[in-house]
Parts: C-alpha cells; structure tokens; sequence
C-alpha cells in the first residue's frame, strides 16, 4: 500500500507538472515518446493548419527547421527571425520553425515562441536527443537544421532548397571549414575539426570535409531508414555516416560561418575524445 501511495503521489506531481508547464508556455509542446494525447491532437491539429496553408499559397511542399537550444536567449530570437520564410515560400515551400528546448533556464523559450516557432521541450539531455525529438514532431517534406546561436547563416536555405531539387539529393552537409577564420573559430577548435574529419573519412570513406557540422539540409523521408544511435555530439557525425553508407545522395556545400552569441558549450577535449571513441567504437561494431 505504502508503494501504490507514493506511485500515485509521483504520478500525480508529474501531471500537475505537465499542466503547470503547458499554462507557463501555451505555444510548447513535449516532445515525442512523451507526448499525452492532448499533445498528439496539438500535432495533429498543426498538420492540418499546414495543409490548409499549402492549398490556400499553392504551397506544394512543407520545410521544417529544427533549432536545438540550450541557454540561448541572446541568440534565438535573431536566428528566428533570419529564417527567409517569405523566399521559401516563393519556392512553394511553408515553412515550420521549431526550437528544443533542451533544458534552458533562462528565456530560450519564451523569445522562440514570441517570434513565431513552435517550442518543444526535450527533458533528456543530449544533442542528439534534442534532435530526434526535432525529428520525430516534423511535419516537414524537408528538414533543415542548425544552432541557436547565429553561427550559422540561415538565410541560405533557398539556394540549398534549389540545389537538393535540380541535383536530385537526399542530404546536404554544410561546410563550415573551407573560409574558416580564427575570428570565428579557434585554432583549437578548427584543428579538432580538420582532425574529426579526417578519422571520419578515414574510417568509413565519407565525401563530406566538415564533419562536425550543424547545419544539415535532408529529406525527411531518409530519418527512418537510417541508424543514428548517438544521444549526444557524435549525433553530426554519425548522421553524415548513415546517410551516405545507407546509398543516399549526398553533397556539401561551403558556408560563411560566424562568431556564435552566447556562452560556449563545447568541451574541447572532452567532447573531442568523446567524438573519436564513437568513430572508432561505431567502425569496429558496425
């Protein structure tokens, strides 16, 4: 009896948790396998919302933006708003912006839903986490991504858009590596980089020169047919394995990175020795 009371008392704290949440950020959803079913018809009632939206602008085809975040309130807001919502929709595309919240403690969530993203919070922490639960709420044709602290330019995505349709791609890569400057990034960093990818291409004989990227361009339709296993910062890398050893059609293409605004989250050696262990461990265990 003594268990069943604290069970119901747990579950109990939990739901009113959950209520005191959704009344703090109406605009927010939990992520997916977390969703109750007030949430599932929140989803569903948004792919309907984007179904009227392609038939009333001759909309064909539906992009969706995910922006993992993290203590990033200095920076969310002009990522936002720098989403060229008005050029994609010139290329027949509605545009879904959604940011995961990813634990923030500050006021990540409010500045994205006050300029129009969808927020949905992932408890879990992890890079990898807060994308597959990007991933698993799109409602998207095409998913793009990248980080909410301005350092990458998303005002490029129509130009990416146009080459994934004429060259027929399943995946484009970003590279942040080719025009990098000690401005931006720091010797350390960049020569982690350079070393990252050279395992990776070593190892499993990927086209891509980045291998850290963020900012990743792909049909939604690839997510399931591939094996991401990383919860955390390999989730780039492994990201870029599967899509080109499963037989998709991949490219890279340069991009102007920048400065990021907020506080820096990478651990150096940490998450570089992290990312060399998965590279290695996933090539012998594959």
């Amino acid at each position: 009896m003594v268990i069943n009371k604290i069970s119901m008392k747990t579950a109990s704290t939990k739901t009113l948790e959950k209520e005191r949440y959704r009344e703090t950020y109406p605009g927010s959803l939990s992520p997916l396998p977390f969703l109750d079913r007030r949430t599932s018809d929140r989803r569903i009632s948004d792919r309907r919302t984007l179904d009227k939206g392609r038939t009333k602008n001759n909309i064909t085809k539906i992009i969706t933006i995910v922006i993992p975040a993290l203590n990033e309130e200095n920076g969310i807001g002009r990522v936002v708003r720098e989403i060229p919502i008005n050029k994609l929709k010139e290329l027949g595309y509605g545009t879904e912006i959604m940011v995961i919240d990813n634990g923030s403690t500050d006021k990540t969530k409010h500045i994205a839903h006050n300029n129009g993203a969808k927020v949905i919070v992932q408890p879990i922490k992890g890079y990898g986490n807060a994308y597959k639960a990007g991933f698993a709420n799109a409602n998207g044709d095409i998913i793009a991504t990248g980080d909410a602290d301005l350092t990458y330019p998303f005002s490029i995505l129509p130009e990416l858009i146009k080459k994934m349709e004429e060259e027929d791609l399943d995946f484009i890569n970003t590279n942040r590596l080719k025009n990098v400057s000690t401005k931006v990034m720091t010797k350390s960093h960049i020569f982690g980089n350079y070393f990252l990818t050279f395992i990776m291409r070593a190892l499993f004989k990927t086209p891509f020169h980045d291998s850290q990227s963020g900012m990743w361009v792909f049909k939604k339709s690839i997510w399931p047919k591939i094996n991401v296993r990383s919860s955390g910062m390999p989730f780039s890398q492994e990201l870029k394995i599967e899509a080109y050893k499963k037989g998709f059609k991949c490219s890279e293409v340069p991009i102007a990175y920048r400065a990021r605004i907020g506080d820096v989250k990478l651990s150096t050696i940490k998450d570089g020795i992290g990312n060399v262990l998965h590279l290695v461990f996933k090539r012998i265990f594959k």
